[in-house]
């Protein structure tokens, strides 16, 4: 029986998902490759986050999403799991809104970083 969890996510580009991972300074592996569970179990992930205890965390595409996979009873992340996903989710929205802005013509002209966590950027673009 499998002591993995799938937590679905809204996260959909490996590429700013990688770059939200660097920000938040969680070493990560790239994948294919198997994450470790209970009894030697395994699981292919994208993403492969490895902790101390020999149970990894990862990412594992879902359709066209990706799911945060991991045996929770062994979760050795300084947050909690609901924690760790809504601060990878930020990231991942910043880094998609920049690149989609970017892809658009926009630059960041200015980026706030505000008490409450939020983040408030302000784009622009000239044009002639």
């Amino acid at each position: 029986m499998s002591h993995f969890t799938q937590i679905k996510t809204q996260i959909r580009d490996l590429t700013s998902l990688q770059a939200a991972l660097t920000d938040l300074n969680i070493n990560w592996k790239p994948g294919p490759q198997p994450i470790r569970g209970y009894r030697g179990q395994t699981h292919d992930a994208e993403i492969v986050i490895e902790q101390a205890n020999g149970y990894d965390v990862g990412f594992s595409r879902n359709d066209d999403q990706y799911e945060l996979v991991a045996d929770l009873q062994y979760w050795q992340q300084p947050l909690s799991v609901e924690g760790f996903v809504n601060r990878v989710t930020q990231r991942y929205a910043y880094h998609t809104v920049v690149k989609e802005t970017a892809r658009q013509g926009f630059h960041v002209a200015e980026q706030q970083q505000n008490q409450d966590g939020s983040i408030r950027l302000v784009v622009q673009r000239w044009s002639a």
